[in-house]
């Protein structure tokens, strides 16, 4: 095998073109983890979210089944919360015209609407779309036909870590947001997955992770081999910016799993970070060709939340992380566009993973390629 192997050419991360044929095939069609639980863990709390080229309202009815929808009012369009997230009583009441929503989506109230009996309640109620709860967060596709959640999402974690066991020790649904942050990323999202699954750069900009994780100095990440945990480092206590001790172990993992961190793409648009204490999870919003909203969460035991632990030193060794990465995505992300980058870059061997996931983008592109965009494999176009 090469030591060598081509990137995707950098019109795949400036071409508008190409981002629409993401979000119609990608975005639009795979489970897309739109919201952590317990954001609207009340009947009516609701949140707003952009997937593809739709906005979601993502809530709770009064039996506690998480409910989405498109977040349009079925006459004439408005959309129906303007807010990224709030909480309503009964209904959700468009602002133009009046029309009202149960949290199941039912049309329940119109203007004169006794006086129009052929506007069903349940034909022009919201349009909703396919939902699904695991580890916490509500997934959902858009997808007439919602592809299987065991064969993607959890067999992602399957093909990573061994067996979905290993994720699930984590109990993952049970821990509590310790503290969120959102970052606006002027970079195209691919970029932010290629940057995710390496760790060719950790030696040049990651002090801080390598000072817990010797082990990255070495150029290869954890993903690069399927189950393995990286070690921290002789003397390091905790998954910590400084190295000490973090807070209260999660005491349903395994043995294997003590001093260890473990990472995991769940493609298209999560990343799952997994140390002893806490868990890390990524949520990706990409919003245009050189902008990306991610959301990230980190999780704890619900008693170290409720006690007021001080969680500041483990939550700024992966915010540092995260800045780092950031800067280095939009540091890439105007040369996407130079004629020296026209036919791509290249992959050294300890990056070589990554063309899996550049397969994948064409396959899933080359399924329907969008009218005017060059597909490449190995930098000849194919249909």
């Amino acid at each position: 095998m090469t030591s060598l192997l081509p990137t995707l050419p950098g019109s795949y991360y400036t071409d508008p073109a190409v981002f629409a044929a993401e979000q119609e095939h990608i975005f639009e069609q795979m489970w897309f983890c739109a919201v952590r639980g317990e954001d609207i863990a009340d009947a009516g709390r609701y949140r707003t979210v952009q997937v593809g080229r739709e906005s979601l309202l993502v809530t709770r009815n009064r039996e506690g089944a998480a409910r989405a929808f498109l977040n349009i009012c079925r006459h004439r369009g408005a959309m129906l919360c303007a807010d990224g997230e709030g909480s309503v009583k009964r209904t959700f009441r468009c602002m133009y015209h009046a029309w009202s929503y149960d949290l199941d989506g039912k049309l329940v109230a119109a203007p004169n609407l006794v006086k129009m009996p052929d506007v069903d309640r349940v034909e022009y109620g919201l349009r909703p779309v396919h939902v699904r709860e695991w580890l916490g967060y509500v997934w959902v596709c858009l997808a007439e036909t919602a592809p299987s959640f065991e064969e993607t999402v959890q067999a992602a974690c399957e093909e990573r870590l061994g067996d979905l066991a290993a994720v699930e020790r984590y109990g993952i649904e049970s821990l509590t947001v310790g503290r969120r942050i959102r970052y606006d990323v002027k970079a195209n999202w691919k970029l932010i997955i290629e940057n995710f699954m390496e760790c060719y750069h950790c030696a040049t900009i990651h002090p801080e992770l390598v000072h817990v994780l010797p082990e990255f100095a070495g150029g290869y990440a954890a993903q690069y081999y399927v189950g393995h945990g990286a070690e921290f480092g002789p003397g390091i206590e905790g998954f910590t910016v400084d190295g000490s001790a973090g807070v209260t172990t999660i005491a349903s993992l395994e043995e294997e799993q003590d001093r260890r961190y473990f990472a995991v793409t769940i493609k298209p648009q999560v990343f799952l970070n997994l140390v002893p204490d806490h868990v890390i999870f990524h949520r990706m919003y990409p919003l245009g060709p050189d902008r990306t909203i991610v959301e990230c969460d980190w999780l704890y035991l619900p008693e170290v939340v409720a006690e007021g632990r001080d969680l500041t030193r483990s939550v700024e060794l992966f915010d540092r992380v995260n800045r780092q990465d950031f800067e280095a995505c939009e540091r890439c992300q105007p040369a996407m566009s130079s004629r020296a980058y026209a036919g791509g870059g290249v992959l050294v061997p300890s990056e070589h993973h990554i063309a899996g996931f550049h397969d994948w983008l064409r396959d899933r592109l080359g399924e329907r390629p969008a009218a005017g965009v060059a597909n490449w494999r190995d930098g000849e176009p194919f249909a």
